[in-house]
């Protein structure tokens, strides 16, 4: 049997319910994601704001598609964390002033345990900055977005 061909353009799709006026239940495929401000903020605090659902998404696709790069080079990835400390203007959202740039800074620890060369490691934090399309929206948006990385080795 051949090879399944991907398509290179796909659409996703999503649908929002908004359950109260700061909480959206959001369905995409067969999985419902609760966004949410917290308590303080009038929210019920059932998820995270959209704000963070913009930096958890940094990290899932970082995580990822830095697991498929280290697939693609035959490399493992024997433990991986991802933090971000991203800073966020707020300005925007209480509507004080026009942001074309809300988070002007993210910075992203990642830290990972493995064998892999320093090559193979220069390679993939590479074809990471290229093939991560959260961070490559992130950069073009005008955030300055920085990764580093600490590397412990194995064997």
């Amino acid at each position: 049997m051949g090879a399944i061909t991907q398509k290179s353009i796909v659409t996703m799709q999503a649908h929002g319910d908004v359950v109260h006026h700061a909480r959206t239940d959001v369905s995409v495929r067969d999985l419902t994601v609760t966004i949410d401000e917290p308590s303080e903020r009038g929210g019920t605090n059932q998820g995270a704001t959209p704000t963070e659902t913009l930096v958890i998404a940094l990290i899932g696709c970082t995580t990822v598609v830095s697991h498929r790069i280290a697939e693609r080079l035959g490399i493992e990835l024997e433990n991986m964390s991802v933090n971000v400390a991203a800073d966020f203007d707020r300005r925007g959202v209480m509507q004080e002033e026009h942001l074309t740039v809300p988070f002007p800074k993210m910075d992203l620890q990642i830290s990972v345990t493995t064998s892999a060369s320093d090559e193979d490691m220069r390679t993939l934090q590479e074809d990471l900055k290229k093939f991560c399309p959260i961070s490559n929206v992130i950069r073009q948006s005008g955030t300055e977005l920085t990764e580093t990385w600490t590397v412990t080795r194995t064997g």
